[in-house]
């Protein structure tokens, strides 16, 4: 900090016992000329004057210089300031080598204006000294003694604390010498498959890099969402394989669970409205069973939940609770699956405690049937589901006929096709047979991304491990009114007739 070289004042200009008691502390140096003492007496004994302006600040610079009280104020002022060492000193030291410098009053010729800015800025830093009790005043009188490389440093970029977490694990993974059967072992799918995703996430899922830190790259943010959903592992696992923090790995999982459902779903998740595709599923479904125009086979799941803080007995589960002997509590996945077992149908969140028949009516499929966009078409359940005019379900009732028998054996095996593609589903994303972590407000994301994800590895040929596989079993409640249409009684005994006429009808019953 430099300072201008105005005069301090001397006790002329301020003759009164507080100037002096202010400066009493200090060691006055010692001076041979008697002048200086002389004139101290008459001060003391005069009464004291009116109190003058600051802007008075015209005291005579040659009187000053004469008396050779000049070093003195020299030494007060260091003293005042703080700067006992020669190199402080220096920053603040005035020429006072030169006679002649003094002498010359042009030099030191200041207006009024210019000495009550002065005196107004030492009056600013130097009142808060006067509080010798006062911390603030410390405080500030401390910032005033600064140097002026404390003030006049530049200011240094912010710099955000983060832990060190080691990446070794992910940057083998991403490396592109990792072997291709590892890395589908852990993200469930090839490398083509993962960098196809990443390729459509990439407009959504980026994030710039901000002054505090880098963002995390695109890859890595899709990696650590399909890890979890794969493995089911803890956060604080996932936080260890990529090296990120607890809290940012389930944000980067909602996340890209939230771009996958935004993005992904209406391209992979298609109910097949235009008739090509939809005659097309209706053959395959007739070659695998003989059934004519059956359209997709449908089938609902539950997956554990931890129990929920709000509607706890909507959420439990009696029949699971029942055959585990442990309390359970779960939502549904009710999906439609074609030939190939993709979804071209899902309805997700609706508590364990609901029947199948119940999760149905709150479908969107419901919905879109009722508005006769089904028509011709069959969606072929099992004893789940009631009986309508475009939802085909099996005989209940004992004692059944032959061809009775037949249907169902057909409508198992297409059964079999949803079944297998929820086992499928389950068995790639583990996490949906463990009690997960994640709110039940943001639990159909995650769900839905999973569905999404199942499509992409079926369409795309990604066979399971055989070591994933496992019995899906899920409980059939017959609901109360099986029997809705008796358009579709008759229709269903005409085609139980039609199946064994055919010799379509297996004996895998006798």
């Amino acid at each position: 900090m430099e300072i201008s070289p105005f005069l301090f004042p001397n006790q002329e200009d301020y003759p009164s016992p507080n100037f002096f008691s202010f400066f009493q502390d200090f060691d006055f140096p010692a001076t041979t000329d008697t002048s200086v003492a002389a004139a101290a007496a008459p001060i003391a004994a005069e009464p004291l004057p009116k109190k003058r302006r600051v802007d008075d600040f015209d005291f005579d610079l040659e009187q000053v210089v004469e008396q050779g009280s000049l070093k003195s104020v020299e030494d007060i002022l260091n003293k005042f300031l703080g700067f006992d060492k020669e190199e402080d000193k220096t920053e603040l030291k005035l020429d006072w080598s030169s006679q002649e410098q003094f002498t010359n009053q042009s030099a030191f010729n200041f207006s009024n204006q210019q000495s009550g800015l002065i005196m107004n800025e030492i009056n600013e830093k130097v009142k808060p000294m006067a509080g010798t009790n006062n911390k603030r005043s410390r405080q500030n009188s401390a910032e005033f003694i600064s140097t002026s490389e404390e003030e006049y440093q530049p200011q240094q970029q912010r710099r955000l604390w983060v832990k060190d977490r080691s990446k070794a694990w992910w940057e083998q993974c991403n490396s592109p010498d990792f072997p291709e059967e590892e890395f589908k072992k852990a993200f469930r799918m090839s490398r083509a498959t993962f960098d196809m995703i990443c390729e459509e996430l990439e407009s959504v899922v980026t994030k710039k890099d901000t002054m505090l830190r880098q963002a995390i790259p695109v890859r890595q943010r899709v990696a650590v969402c399909i890890w979890r959903l794969a493995t089911g592992e803890p956060l604080r696992e996932v936080s260890k394989r990529f090296g990120l923090g607890i809290s940012t790995c389930h944000k980067l999982v909602l996340e890209v669970c939230t771009a996958i459902k935004g993005v992904l779903m209406p391209k992979f998740v298609q109910w097949p409205n235009d008739d090509y595709k939809m005659n097309e599923i209706k053959h395959e479904f007739q070659m695998l069973s003989g059934m004519p125009n059956v359209g997709g086979s449908i089938y609902t799941t539950h997956v554990p939940i931890i129990a929920p803080k709000v509607s706890v007995a909507a959420y439990f589960n009696k029949r699971h609770t029942e055959r585990n002997q442990k309390t359970s509590y779960s939502v549904t996945v009710q999906g439609v699956v074609d030939p190939k077992g993709v979804f071209t149908d899902v309805c997700i969140g609706w508590p364990g405690s609901m029947s199948d028949d119940k999760v149905l009516e709150k479908s969107a499929l419901y919905q879109r049937a009722n508005r006769g966009q089904l028509k011709d078409t069959w969606v072929v359940g099992n004893s789940g589901y009631p009986l309508m005019d475009w939802v085909l379900a099996p005989y209940t009732r004992q004692n059944l006929t032959w061809t009775q028998h037949a249907f169902n054996e057909k409508v198992g095996e297409i059964q079999k096709v949803a079944k297998e593609a929820f086992m499928r589903m389950k068995a790639r994303w583990s996490c949906l047979r463990k009690r997960t972590e994640v709110k039940l407000q943001d639990l159909p994301v995650v769900l839905g991304a999973c569905c999404v994800l199942h499509n992409i590895c079926e369409m795309r040929g990604e066979q399971l491990n055989p070591e994933l596989r496992f019995d899906l079993f899920d409980d059939e409640m017959v609901p109360e009114n099986i029997v809705r249409s008796m358009n579709a009684v008759q229709t269903r005994d005409q085609i139980a007739h039609q199946l064994l006429h055919q010799n379509h009808a297996g004996t895998n019953f006798l």
